[in-house]
């Protein structure tokens, strides 16, 4: 297991900065002068949330707060949060990436079903390359097999 330097409420708000969390505001929307307020919004529609008591120094965090900070309000690994920290890597927080844009049904049908491209063939493609595969089937294509009467 890798040893992981002392974490500070510095490294607690350079990874909120390095992250994109949005620093919070009280009602009056002034800056909250007890704590520094971040907050985030994940794709599948939680909202974190974390708090790093003023000033954000050197002051280091113990085992447990620490622990509780990671897994409930940051939602990352150690791991994580130092490669965020030293090396500016986001933490996915368990979501997927965003799929590659998909083939619409549409042009898929036509490649499986008239351009004879196998299924699988047409799943592994990019948008572009069914495009491209659909081009080249129009441009060979005659009114019979285009089903033109």
């Amino acid at each position: 297991m890798p040893a992981f330097p002392a974490p500070t409420r510095n490294d607690h708000r350079s990874f909120c900065e390095i992250d994109g969390w949005t620093l919070v505001r009280d009602a009056k929307g002034k800056n909250v002068n007890h704590h520094l307020t971040y907050e985030l919004g994940l794709p599948d529609g939680r909202i974190l949330r974390t708090r790093i008591s003023q000033p954000p120094d050197k002051t280091t965090y113990g085992r447990r707060l620490w622990g509780h900070i990671l897994r409930d309000q940051l939602d990352v690994s150690q791991e994580d949060f130092w490669a965020c920290v030293q090396n500016g890597a986001r933490p996915l927080r368990g979501t997927e990436p965003p799929p590659q844009q998909t083939v619409p049904t549409e042009l898929f049908q036509l490649l499986v079903t008239r351009a004879g491209i196998a299924e699988a063939r047409v799943l592994s493609m990019t948008k572009e390359e069914a495009i491209a595969a659909a081009v080249a089937y129009w441009s060979r294509a005659t009114p019979e097999t285009n089903g033109a009467q």
